[in-house]
Parts: structure tokens; C-alpha cells; sequence
């Protein structure tokens, strides 16, 4: 796949090798399979070294919020003006990798763009000419070998890169980076939790609406809502305590995933995502590196604090005993219809907002990482788990047992 101009180049990837627990972030398909060994986040990740590497030191506990959201300088609620047409949220990401190539801090950049056959399947691409960026933004589903690209782009004569990823993704470029020989890399990431393959996706766009190909844009918002856009220009949004979710199969989010502990992509420069945005952006500017990609958009970023509202304790305990119920499944809360739109009005109302919101959303994750380890795979907990995360739910009553931590 390239475009006619040569902005936008798709080069063809070998097999992925088969892995267990994997979200098939490229390495596997790179010349060194065998560095997934050593890349994985889902094999014996080790978030302070690598975090310290990045970025001078690791999370600090006595910082706010940082046990949560990993090292960060500061946090903004930001938004892009004017807004960039087809971004997810108003473009911030792809205007920051954008600028990168107006001003030559970068030759290329390896991001994600949506499959010529199917608007939601995300292909890995490198952009070389500012307005290729144009033809990366949005939303896909599934997964992407973006950094299978590394080796073509260090072939092409690249040497100073920008990468758009999401966390399997970011930890496993920080874990081998020194080894790659780039002279300058920019890191943007994007938080992601429960990921599923393309396929999948479908069918559940399938349960939200009868003609599922009309839906061009989908996102999870802050507001407890989901919004989808249509070709013919309609939007609506749909609370999350009506969606469809009883009708999907349990493993429909696999257990990478449902295990994933790095929500909030710790290991990048700058992470760009919604969940502490109340509407707008939520910029974690994490190092020196995120303070010069901020500084790139000047006056057309208008940022502001983060507000925080509401008590997410009540919404992480009932997460915690669906999750205990659901056995292995999704965690289901059960509740009869008729009152399902009065808690959805309440929810963006009364429940956790701002940053609130996020810290519960990062807690949740922590409890699902717990209780899915401990039921489907109790030897790769002393490995997998962190202890910030033991610490994030000693909070709720979930503590180690034996063998489960790192001494």
C-alpha cells in the first residue's frame, strides 16, 4: 500500500511468529524473532527500569497521581484549534507527528492507517511527507504489527523517527530502542485497554446497528456515553449500561488485554487520550522530549488544568465483585431494564469525572489484571504484576498470595 505521492508507505511484513499472550506488536515479525523475549510486556516487564530510562526516574508514590498514571511533568486538558476533519477527538496526535515532518526534527513516521478493504482494520504505515498524516486519523480495531516497520525504515535510510502506538507497543520499542541504532526517536502514545481482533469489532457493530458499514466513527467518551457517526452525516450516542454487552461472547476481549497494566502508556513521551479530558484531550507531558512536541503547536493548542469530580470507590467495588462473578467472562452488571437509563443519566452526573474518572478506569484495570492472572494463569503473575499494581488494589482488599509477587 503507498500512495501516489510516496507519503504514505505500507511495506509487506513477514509472518508473525506464534506466541502465546500475544497482541502482535511486530518484533515477532522482525529478523530477531526471538527479541520478544526480551521486548514483551507480557513476559517479565520491568516498568521502573525501563521508566527511569525514559524518562530519569520511575513513577514516585509520594507525587499525586503518579502510582496511577506513571511519570509525567504535567497534565493538560487540551484541544486543538481549529479542530482537524475525520480526528478522533480534534488531531492532536497526528498534528503533533505532523509537525514533526513540517520541520524536519523527523524523516518519517510509523503510525497506523485504516485498510483500504475495511475503514477499522489498522494497517502499520510510514508517513514521509506532512500531508500523508491526513490519511492516518481516526480510530481502528485489531491488531497491528507496527513495529515490524522498524526494519524497513531503518533500510529506507531513515534515522530520526516519530511512533504513534498504543502500550504492547510503546514497551516494546523502550525495551530494545537502545539496540535499533535511530538517532532521534519521538514517542506519541495513546492509551488502549481491551483491544479485540477486527473480526470481532464487526460483530459488534453489528449489535449496535443494522446496517453496521454505515458507521464510520465510534468512541468510548468520559461521559459514560458511546458515540457513533454515520456516512450520511446522523450521530447519536448510546450510554454504556446500554450497550449490548451480554450478547458477546467472554473471551471476546483476550487476556492480554484484560491483563494489560499499562493503560495510561507510561513509557512515551507524551500520551494523548480523553479520560481525564472531561470532553476535550488529556496530555500527559512525561519528559523533555513531551515538552518539545507540546511546544510544536504553539498557539493552536488551548490547554487548560484538569478538573476532578464525583468518588470512583463505589464504581471500582462494583467492578471488582462483577469481575469475582463473571468468572472469567465480561464483568456484567445485572439490573433490570427500566433502570438502566436513570443510572446511565446519573452516571455522567454523580460518578467520576476528570481525573477521578481515569483513576478509576486505571483501577479497574489493576482488579482485572488480579483476578484474570490468578483464574486463567497464576504462574505469569509474579512475572507480569508490577507492584504499583499490588498497590492500586491493596485499596479494594485484593493482596498477594503466595508465589504471586516478586520478592
Amino acid at each position: 500500500m503507498a500512495d501516489e505521492a510516496g507519503a504514505v508507505w505500507a511495506p509487506k511484513l513477514r509472518e508473525a511468529a506464534p506466541r502465546g499472550l500475544c497482541t502482535d506488536c511486530g518484533i515477532s515479525r522482525t529478523g530477531d524473532p526471538k527479541a520478544c523475549g526480551r521486548a514483551c510486556q507480557f513476559i517479565r516487564p520491568d516498568y521502573p527500569v525501563l521508566e527511569a530510562t525514559v524518562h530519569g526516574r520511575p513513577r514516585d508514590s509520594d507525587r499525586p497521581d503518579e502510582m496511577h498514571f506513571g511519570p509525567f511533568r504535567r497534565m493538560l486538558r487540551a484541544t486543538l484549534a481549529p479542530a482537524r476533519e475525520g480526528a478522533q477527538w480534534t488531531g492532536i496526535a497526528t498534528r503533533l507527528a505532523e509537525r514533526l515532518l513540517e520541520t524536519g526534527a523527523v524523516d518519517a513516521v510509523l503510525t497506523m492507517a485504516p485498510d483500504p478493504a475495511d475503514r477499522w482494520r489498522p494497517v502499520p504505515v510510514l508517513v514521509t511527507q506532512p500531508a500523508g498524516m491526513a490519511q492516518v486519523r481516526g480510530m481502528r480495531m485489531g491488531y497491528a504489527p507496527l513495529l515490524a516497520l522498524l526494519e524497513p525504515a531503518r533500510a529506507a535510510g531513515h534515522r530520526r523517527l516519530a511512533i504513534i502506538g498504543i502500550p504492547c507497543q510503546v514497551y516494546a520499542l523502550r525495551a530494545i530502542e537502545r539496540e535499533l541504532g535511530f538517532e532521534r526517536l519521538y514517542v506519541i502514545g495513546t492509551p488502549c485497554s481491551d483491544n479485540t481482533t477486527t473480526e470481532r469489532f464487526h460483530d459488534f457493530l453489528a449489535l449496535l446497528e443494522d446496517d453496521p458499514d454505515s458507521i464510520t466513527y465510534l468512541e468510548f467518551r468520559a461521559d459514560y456515553q458511546v458515540e457513533l457517526r454515520y456516512a450520511d452525516g446522523r450521530s447519536r450516542t448510546i450510554p454504556f449500561l446500554q450497550l449490548p454487552i451480554s450478547k458477546l461472547p467472554p473471551d471476546f476481549f483476550p487476556l492480554t488485554c484484560r491483563t494489560c497494566v499499562d493503560y495510561t502508556n507510561v513509557l512515551a513521551d507524551i500520551t494523548v487520550g480523553y479520560m481525564g479530558g472531561q470532553g476535550e484531550q488529556w496530555l500527559l507531558v512525561r519528559n523533555a522530549s513531551g515538552e518539545e512536541l507540546v511546544a510544536l503547536l504553539g498557539e493552536e493548542l488551548h490547554v487548560a488544568t484538569p478538573g476532578s469530580a464525583g468518588k470512583r470507590a463505589g464504581a471500582v467495588k462494583g467492578f471488582l465483585a462483577n469481575t469475582e462473578r463473571a468468572a472469567g467472562g465480561l464483568p456484567l452488571r445485572r439490573m433490570p431494564d427500566w433502570l438502566r437509563p436513570i443510572v446511565g443519566w446519573l452516571m455522567p452526573r454523580i460518578g467520576p469525572r476528570g481525573l477521578e474518572f481515569a483513576r478509576a478506569r486505571v483501577e479497574m484495570k489493576a482488579v482485572e489484571t488480579v483476578l484474570h492472572l490468578r483464574r486463567e494463569e497464576p504462574r505469569r503473575m509474579k512475572h507480569m504484576i508490577p507492584g504499583h499494581v499490588w498497590a492500586l488494589v491493596a485499596q479494594y482488599g485484593l493482596a498477594s498470595k503466595g508465589g504471586e509477587r516478586r520478592g
